[in-house]
């Protein structure tokens, strides 16, 4: 008799935790509206629970059963954070992503999540289709399941090869000067760091879609001095994150006085491997841009794939963030390192570069022809523009033309140029336009 009363009261407990498995929605949105409304449709399969602050969130107790909502773009901290933080906490509920932002950063968060290891289920845009949202919701109740497996396609690698790198930008100093590490703390403390600027143009158009800022030392004793004289010592000592530091600086100066005499121009910036594995990085340009009033779209940083794949979750982390604050990212010397597809394809990229090791030899060199072509048909496919640095000549910029690429960069166009002779330039290029 106790023994069927035992029975019978864990069956009766087995039901009722079978129906609570999964009772609580727990929605994250500082849109009160959307809270609201997200409320009112879910109210009658789950306990709703709303926050529009992800810090109260963060606080609060919840457990592997609860289905967390999550928005990507928060006012206090952003929804890549929250990630991060809820990683840290190592609970297992389900997770669906939101976001009015482009589809490439919502798919870019949901690979940080799985890199991260949480029960992610899905991505949502807004605005939301409640049907389709709906019936996620039901299924995960139904099926008293923690997680819905997303099915991730392997996309399989792209080795492509790795051809000597034309350094087109080098010009070879008449002095010997070697300067040792002590000297290049000095030259960056004390702003000896300069700014070359080389124009950007589209093949539509022909019109100026931005420039690259390349950094000059320019030394009071032995003038001016090229990047193969000093980046090499910066990254073995060291010193590249404080040299990239000031060459952000400087880029975001120069934006602030082109946006003060009325010019809109987009500086493309090489970030080092140190900066893009630096979990501060997108508050301190977030705080750059505000602080000068720049539109962060006006700034495209460079990351080669090389740097992209030593710490790629930390990378993830870090290139998703910047683009949910609005800057622009270019996979620079595409086509030189050893990413998969799939890790390109995580990664929120909106500019594919190619390397200018096969722009300049794709005239006589067959396998350098197809790699170009092949580089124009992903970056497209995945959404992003394309531009090809290395335009030496006509017939280099006419085949790219023809292959469908976007944009162009090379001594065709100009060569970077100081400030002075790049606003010369520009006089000229605007009014022969």
């Amino acid at each position: 008799m106790v023994s069927a009363m035992v029975n019978h009261t864990k069956s009766n407990t087995e039901n009722h935790i079978e129906k609570k498995l999964i009772s609580r929605l727990i929605i994250v949105d500082d849109d009160i509206q959307i809270c609201d409304l997200l409320t009112a449709y879910t109210c009658d399969e789950f306990q709703t629970i709303t926050f529009q602050n992800a810090y109260d969130f963060l606080n609060t107790t919840f457990v592997d059963n609860d289905i967390i909502l999550l928005d990507l773009k928060m006012p206090d901290i952003d929804g890549v954070e929250v990630i991060r933080k809820l990683a840290k906490l190592n609970k297992n509920c389900p997770l669906l992503l939101m976001s009015g932002y482009d589809e490439g950063v919502l798919h870019s968060a949901l690979q940080l999540a799985k890199e991260y290891g949480l029960n992610v289920i899905c991505d949502i845009t807004k605005p939301i289709d409640f049907t389709k949202l709906m019936g996620m919701l039901f299924e995960l109740k139904t099926k008293h399941s923690n997680q819905i497996a997303v099915d991730s396609t392997s996309l399989g690698k792209i080795d492509l090869t790795s051809l000597e790198l034309l350094t087109q930008d080098h010009i070879p100093s008449p002095e010997t000067y070697i300067p040792n590490v002590a000297e290049l703390a000095s030259a960056i403390s004390e702003h000896q760091l300069v700014l070359f600027y080389q124009p950007q143009l589209s093949f539509k158009n022909n019109h100026l879609i931005g420039v690259e800022a390349l950094v000059r030392w320019q030394h009071p004793i032995y003038g001016l001095l090229f990047p193969d004289q000093f980046i090499p010592l910066a990254e073995n000592s060291g010193l590249i994150e404080q040299l990239t530091k000031e060459v952000i600086r400087l880029s975001i100066a120069q934006s602030k006085l082109w946006k003060s005499a009325g010019r809109s121009i987009k500086i493309s910036i090489n970030i080092s491997a140190k900066n893009i594995t630096s979990l501060v990085l997108p508050e301190q340009l977030t705080h750059l841009v505000c602080e000068s009033e720049i539109d962060p779209s006006m700034i495209m940083l460079e990351i080669t794939e090389t740097e992209l794949m030593r710490e790629l979750t930390t990378s993830l982390d870090i290139l998703t963030r910047l683009r949910l604050k609005g800057f622009q990212l270019s996979i620079d010397d595409f086509g030189t390192g050893y990413s998969s597809l799939s890790q390109l394809h995580r990664a929120p990229f909106t500019e594919l570069k190619i390397d200018q090791s096969f722009t300049m030899t794709m005239l006589n060199n067959v396998e350098s022809k197809a790699i170009v072509e092949t580089c124009i048909m992903l970056g497209h496919n995945l959404n992003m523009e394309v531009i090809a640095e290395g335009v030496e000549n006509q017939e280099i910029w006419d085949l790219l033309k023809t292959m469908g690429c976007d944009n162009a960069q090379g001594y065709f166009i100009a060569k970077p140029l100081p400030i002075e002779q790049f606003s010369e330039w520009l006089n000229q290029f605007n009014h022969s336009a």
